[in-house]
């Protein structure tokens, strides 16, 4: 029997679009409101704000909120790395680092997530291991169907919680 860890997950999807409006979906304020956050307030490492459709950087923080839940819940995190074309990392929930990759297999377009935990306790891991696996699962199915030209389907509607779209 194959030991089970809770320190990683990967996730992957193909998704019809151009690697540079996926990119872009990751990698901007305006991007991600789209399919993923109700805002997105990014600021560069000198603490002015980015435009909305400026890519981040390395170094950038960011403050994010969600469809779906009032303006107390938030996340905040840092930008670890970009190369501008096909990959992102950034650190949020406190000891989380989210990898982002575009890659091009049998002739499609993948956007694989990699997420690393790094909490002190095998309980703090396992949370986030199957939070954080259940809402990206969800996010990138929204992200796909965002770029393919379906539905947003994300909940926004604060006064109904416990959902699989929130």
């Amino acid at each position: 029997m194959q030991e089970y860890h809770w320190n990683s997950f990967t996730k992957r999807i193909t998704i019809n679009a151009p690697v540079y409006s996926l990119y872009a979906a990751w990698a901007t304020k305006t991007g991600l409101e789209s399919w993923f956050l109700r805002e997105a307030i990014i600021s560069k490492s000198d603490g002015t704000l980015r435009a909305d459709d400026e890519p981040f950087e390395a170094g950038d923080h960011f403050e994010w909120r969600w469809h779906g839940y009032d303006n107390d819940t938030v996340d905040r995190g840092k930008v670890i790395s970009t190369n501008g074309v096909d990959q992102l990392s950034f650190s949020f929930s406190g000891k989380n680092i989210l990898t982002v990759n575009f890659l091009i297999e049998s002739h499609e377009l993948i956007c694989s997530i990699e997420q690393k935990m790094y909490q002190e306790t095998e309980e703090e891991k396992r949370y986030f291991y199957i939070e954080c696996g259940l809402g990206w699962t969800f996010y990138l199915a929204n992200l796909k169907s965002v770029f393919e030209g379906g539905n947003d389907l994300r909940n926004r509607n604060v006064a109904i919680q416990k959902l699989i779209n929130a």
